[in-house]
């Protein structure tokens, strides 16, 4: 994380600029909006919830009204930054909170739901399936895990060459996901039923992951 991210995650005046609803919204092409509500689909209003990792913009929030005052959003983050910076965002939303935690060590806490968006791309490859089979872990016997997260786009897509420079300069662990099928992450997939769905050209991906 500090050799590759402190310009996105623990520098605080990068953190400032970053957190804001019209970085993510450009950051994601306009698809921020319509990616929350692909996520939260599964979410079930009421339940108990477990977010992987502080997202910036309205996510985290929007997260939180959707579980509601009837359920519990449980937000993990590995940058203690960022979960002082979570807590401030959800100071008045009584039934979500922030705790300092590994996504691949997320306690022993089983959920409903289990959210991680936008955060396998920025981890090595042995990270990404230590992570995987720790949230999946997480899910209750019919509960939901939801990755949200980019995938290959297709080879007409107007920014796939800006993108694959995006990534290689910027994101150094994103191409692994992109040739990586994410119920192949994880040694636990004949637990789940899975389902994937692309958006904007395949550009991003939902994958939903259903305990039996």
């Amino acid at each position: 994380m500090s050799r590759t991210y402190t310009w996105a995650y623990i520098d605080p005046q990068m953190v400032r600029r970053l957190d804001r609803n019209l970085v993510v919204w450009s950051l994601l092409w306009g698809n921020s909006g319509r990616l929350m509500q692909a996520a939260f689909q599964h979410v079930p209003v009421g339940g108990r919830v477990l977010q992987a990792a502080y997202v910036y913009g309205e996510y985290t929030r929007a997260l939180a009204r959707h579980v509601g005052a009837d359920g519990f959003l449980d937000v993990i983050d590995i940058v203690p930054l960022q979960v002082e910076n979570c807590r401030a965002r959800l100071r008045d939303l009584a039934w979500a909170d922030a705790r300092h935690a590994d996504a691949a060590d997320p306690g022993e806490d089983t959920y409903d739901a289990v959210c991680c968006y936008f955060l396998l791309h920025e981890m090595p490859h042995d990270k990404k399936r230590a992570v995987v089979d720790a949230l999946l872990d997480r899910v209750e016997p019919g509960g939901t895990a939801v990755f949200v997260d980019y995938h290959r786009p297709a080879r007409w897509h107007p920014l796939r060459s800006l993108m694959t420079l995006v990534w290689r300069r910027l994101e150094p662990y994103a191409e692994d996901l992109l040739e990586t099928e994410i119920p192949h992450l994880t040694d636990r997939a004949a637990d789940f039923q899975w389902e994937k769905t692309t958006y904007f050209g395949g550009l991003y991906q939902k994958v939903v992951a259903r305990r039996r």
